[in-house]
């Protein structure tokens, strides 16, 4: 056969929920096109049973990743990176169709997002230093901190960063031992579609990452008011939905990331994030007389 003669095999995009790749279960899909208008693919538009769904998957998921040991979750995101780099040809051409970027600067992007998973797998097993330790305290007793997962974490990725901002937000999610349901940029969701692949053939347990496509305005609230949600990451949403779903939010006290004026993705991304959905628990211990029972709160 002539090479020209030849139809490419155009690729299928699909939600990734509890470690598999479903359609949306409305069936619906919408076109996602490059900055200039172009046609890419089409998305799958997600339901808000879709986002349901993502939630019970990613609850199942919890109590499994939460009790890995720090430094296994540090080795699981580490291999994420691996498989990234092995790939790094493909998501340079989707980031560059994405962003309207050149093929330089998108792999300027998708560099800085694998080293992005190699900084918060480096972060796993050190965090617990940083932010937890032994109180003075004054009295017969001791008592030490230790900081544990939140639980699961909506979260809604950049807009216009829609690979960097998006593992910037995810990576200390799953860092810290929480699930994740993430809400893909709605007008570049194909490089977060395509690192569920990369998630899906990694290390990462099913459902310990989820991913929804569509649009945010209409998963994101659903999200917001669940009551097995217990944080949320504003960082997608502009002004007026972030005031909307963080009052949705208050009604079960959901943990609140709320966006900032201006992120800069390639910067040092720090702690911050690590530690925006940890809970701390401090356990007492009497010493001397008092015997050797404790408690906690």
């Amino acid at each position: 056969m002539n090479a020209v003669d030849r139809l490419s095999v155009l690729k299928t995009y699909k939600l990734y929920v509890g470690g598999k790749f479903p359609r949306s279960e409305s069936g619906r899909v919408y076109e996602v096109t490059d900055p200039k208008g172009n046609w890419l693919a089409n998305a799958p538009q997600s339901s808000r049973k879709d986002a349901r769904d993502a939630v019970v998957a990613a609850r199942k998921a919890f109590g499994g990743w939460a009790g890995a040991t720090a430094y296994n979750r540090g080795q699981v995101l580490y291999r994420v990176a691996e498989m990234l780099e092995g790939r790094r040809d493909q998501f340079v051409r989707e980031v560059a169709d994405a962003e309207g970027l050149g093929k330089s600067k998108a792999g300027a992007v998708v560099d800085a997002a694998v080293d992005r998973w190699v900084w918060y797998a480096g972060w796993t097993d050190k965090i617990a230093q940083v932010v937890g330790g032994g109180n003075p305290v004054a009295g017969p007793f001791f008592n030490l901190s230790s900081p544990e997962p939140t639980g699961v974490v909506a979260v809604l990725a950049p807009q216009e960063s829609s690979f960097l901002g998006l593992v910037s937000v995810l990576a200390p999610v799953i860092a810290t031992g929480n699930t994740a349901v993430v809400v893909a940029s709605e007008k570049s969701p194909l490089p977060a579609l395509s690192l569920a692949e990369v998630l899906a053939t990694s290390d990462v347990p099913g459902g310990v990452v989820n991913v929804l496509s569509g649009r945010t305005a209409e998963i994101a609230p659903p999200l917001a008011a669940h009551q097995d949600v217990n944080a949320i990451d504003l960082a997608g949403a502009d002004e007026g939905l972030a005031k909307q779903l963080e009052i949705a939010a208050a009604d079960n006290l959901k943990r609140v990331l709320r966006p900032q004026a201006v992120d800069n993705w390639t910067a040092t991304p720090g702690t911050d994030r690590l530690t925006a959905f940890l809970e701390t628990k401090t356990v007492w211990h009497p010493t001397g007389s008092l015997g050797a029972s404790g408690s906690s709160y």
